[in-house]
């Protein structure tokens, strides 16, 4: 098995269909190199004074970590509700919701000397696997060149594909035959499901790499970062609309509902 890569230009129902089959699928680039180092240019403030905050066996020792991107990269809304991302993550998970919203959106930069990271799966955070039923889905995108050297996710094709939730951060999962180096060029992005495992990898070289991971929740669930804290109010209220709702400023059903000051109840 091996990872598929698309053209930018390439049909999206060709990218989804091979993230369902493989569990994770690349599309080369996807936005402008110069978009992705606006997106890092933003970043660099908060990398070098909040990035070690996160410091764990998890997250690395030599990676910084930074979250609460849409109130500190105003660039980042174009690769949080790109077209691409947005036709993938309806058609994986629109079946199983009314709405989806951010789950989390994180930037990794990985430095020299950080190890492999333990192979894990997004969705994780819930305790509840349903087959034939993504709860996520992930775009990750390369802010800069991704290479075997410095530190390429590492993904497992096809594990998305065990329902088996005890599996889960076990000790045989750390070592599959099937697991590939995303390598893909700056402005590129990722794609894989919330089942499929992964991780980030040894930076070997000489030079920090860096990415942007996003990830998108079924409406019902909740989120793993809260956007409300994150993101203060009066920039949310800069974002256009899809951003808005993407951070969870909407209905899922009834879920969500709050009453104004005057009464009445909030509706949108």
């Amino acid at each position: 098995m091996q990872l598929k890569y698309f053209d930018s230009d390439a049909d999206s129902a060709d990218v989804i269909k091979a993230v369902r089959s493989d569990g994770a699928a690349i599309v080369k680039n996807q936005i402008a190199p110069e978009v992705a180092d606006a997106v890092l240019s933003e970043l660099r403030t908060p990398f070098d004074e909040v990035g070690k905050f996160d410091e764990s066996d998890f997250n690395g020792y030599t990676t910084l970590r930074v979250s609460g991107i849409l109130a500190i990269s105003p660039t980042s809304a174009d690769l949080v509700a790109h077209p691409r991302v947005i036709e993938v993550a309806d058609d994986i998970l629109l079946d199983h919701c009314v709405n989806y919203r951010i789950g989390s959106l994180t930037a990794i930069e990985i430095h020299p000397g950080e190890s492999d990271q333990y192979m894990h799966v997004d969705d994780g955070i819930y305790p509840v696997r349903m087959p034939g039923m993504q709860l996520q889905i992930s775009a990750m995108w390369a802010l800069q060149d991704f290479t075997e050297e410095n530190g390429a996710t590492r993904v497992a094709l096809g594990s998305h594909l065990d329902s088996n939730i005890n599996r889960y951060n076990t000790v045989e999962m750390q070592h599959q035959d099937n697991t590939i180096q995303a390598v893909m060029p700056k402005g590129s992005v990722l794609f894989y499901m919330g089942t499929t495992w992964h991780g980030g990898g040894a930076n070997r070289t000489d030079k920090p790499r860096a990415g942007l991971i996003n990830t998108y929740a079924l409406g019902w669930l909740r989120q793993e970062e809260n956007q409300y804290l994150n993101v203060p109010r009066e920039i949310a209220e800069q974002h256009s609309e899809i951003i808005q709702k993407l951070m969870g400023y909407q209905l899922h059903r009834t879920l969500g509902t709050y009453q104004n000051p005057d009464g009445t109840w909030f509706k949108n």
